[in-house]
């Protein structure tokens, strides 16, 4: 089941490997695999992402605050592709769901 995480956010530190985030921003819908450390499988980005791409999560940042590893609600995401030089920062992000682990293993 989707757990709601409106207002609040997420560490990525809490999850284990394989759990899925999915990331509504004021543009896109993002859903990240956590798969260990700051590495990601991101996607839903049209040209940047839109099939799940390795990527590494710096974690979000609203005006000069930024929290590492930390994916929170009213924040803009901040994760660089494999092989990029530059990082992507999203639109604001209105809402965050964790999928269960049980869950996350029977959608892959």
């Amino acid at each position: 089941m989707w757990k709601g995480i409106a207002d609040a956010g997420v560490h990525l530190n809490s999850l284990g490997p394989g759990s899925i985030v999915d990331v509504q921003t004021k543009s896109r819908r993002y859903r990240i695999q956590y798969l260990e450390g700051d590495r990601i499988r991101i996607s839903g980005h049209p040209l940047l992402c839109p099939a799940p791409t390795l990527a590494r999560l710096f974690g979000s940042r609203k005006g000069p605050e930024f929290g590492e590893g930390y994916i929170g609600c009213g924040m803009r995401l901040v994760f660089e592709r494999e092989g990029d030089v530059h990082p992507v920062t999203t639109s604001e992000i209105i809402d965050i769901r964790v999928l269960d682990l049980d869950q996350a293993a029977e959608h892959a």
